[in-house]
């Protein structure tokens, strides 16, 4: 406990309590005894404490100009102190789970990234379209509130399925039902509802109880494969002879698992991309998903990396670049201001290189497949 209340980010903003993480921090000693009596009592009774679940929810802009409630991200404010109970909570989860766990997951796991994620997409895919007769489509799927409609008592009856104790599903089931929450937009506050469905964004466990309410979400045919980076989900279809049959039938089973599981599929937000080296070919058939026609599109933005149907880096180089140049400016005003050399190799490698090196390793290794092709 006094570990994990040392690291705490004193610059991070105060909860509904207002007790300032500095304060956490600072008296990390004196209070590691009376915090760790309330966590070992919380978690023997499974229950945690109504002070601890309150939140206060921060509409923030998804983009530059909103015009809607769902161009706002709900971002719950919640105790600094519950944080720190739920670090320790999640570290003894991910110490119960096999590291096998899900192998289609690539968020919140270690020594896993965008990269990998954004490899494991393309690099089937690439292999597969060496082949003859043969193109591929590949859905990016776009789920509505995916945190908010995650349904408490199934999630635990599967984290029971995986071996968690009785006792920490209690808990888990306690932390996730009857949580208090207002709403605060600049200096105006709602009145206070009680929420118990969700894990609210923002929670140290929400991502982890996400990827696992969603670990049992994996592809039926070997043709198909599935990359998730938390509730980003690609599935992409490697299609022979113009067989669609088995991605077909894949895109139907994942719509059940969703309606299953409570995930709401935003059909108008979900792309796809269809990929095929062949010439004279671009009659395709659309997808449709409840009744509704996917739109294809030419490029789409994939983890931060734009991927088009012809598999260049054009878009994308092109995008780098760009904020590239946009930061070159204030590394030329502080150069212009006299500073000192390693103040400004530190903002160029955070501010510039950072962004040129972007998924360096997709690209290499993307490049060199193309090549041969």
């Amino acid at each position: 406990v006094k570990r994990t209340l040392i690291t705490i980010n004193a610059r991070k903003a105060a909860g509904p309590d207002n007790i300032p993480g500095s304060v956490l921090k600072d008296c990390a000693e004196e209070l590691k005894n009376v915090f760790t009596d309330i966590f070992n009592t919380s978690l023997r009774q499974a229950t945690v404490p109504s002070c601890f679940k309150t939140a206060t929810i921060i509409p923030v802009p998804k983009k530059p100009s909103p015009a809607c409630f769902n161009d706002y991200r709900p971002v719950a404010l919640t105790p600094i102190i519950m944080k720190c109970f739920e670090r320790l909570v999640m570290s003894h989860i991910k110490s119960t789970l096999p590291p096998t766990l899900d192998p289609y997951q690539f968020a919140y796991r270690a020594k896993r990234s965008t990269e990998d994620a954004i490899c494991s997409a393309l690099h089937p895919a690439l292999t597969h379209l060496d082949k003859k007769d043969s193109y591929v489509r590949m859905l990016f799927i776009d789920f509505s509130s995916a945190f908010n409609t995650i349904i408490p008592q199934q999630l635990i009856c599967k984290l029971d399925r995986l071996g968690l104790s009785t006792s920490l599903c209690n808990w888990l089931l306690d932390f996730l039902s009857q949580r208090p929450q207002v709403v605060r937009v600049g200096n105006k506050v709602s009145n206070s509802i009680t929420l118990s469905t969700g894990a609210p964004q923002g929670c140290v466990l929400s991502p982890l109880l996400f990827t696992l309410l969603t670990h049992d979400c994996a592809p039926t045919y070997s043709s198909n494969h599935l990359v998730k980076f938390a509730d980003d989900t690609t599935l992409v279809g490697l299609i022979t002879k113009d067989d669609e049959t088995h991605y077909r039938k894949e895109v139907e089973l994942l719509t059940t698992w969703c309606r299953d599981n409570n995930l709401q599929l935003n059909v108008s937000k979900t792309k796809e991309i269809i990929v095929n080296f062949q010439r004279g070919h671009n009659n395709y058939p659309p997808l449709t998903i409840d009744g509704t026609a996917v739109e294809r599109v030419s490029s789409t933005k994939f983890l931060g990396v734009h991927i088009r149907e012809d598999l260049s880096w054009t878009t994308n180089t092109a995008s780098l670049a760009k904020k590239a140049q946009q930061r070159l400016y204030f590394l030329r005003k502080l150069k212009r201001a006299s500073a000192p050399p390693p103040i400004l190799i530190t903002f160029y490698r955070g501010t510039i290189e950072s962004i040129l090196s972007s998924c360096i390793t997709a690209l290499t290794i993307t490049g060199m497949l193309y090549s041969a092709l």
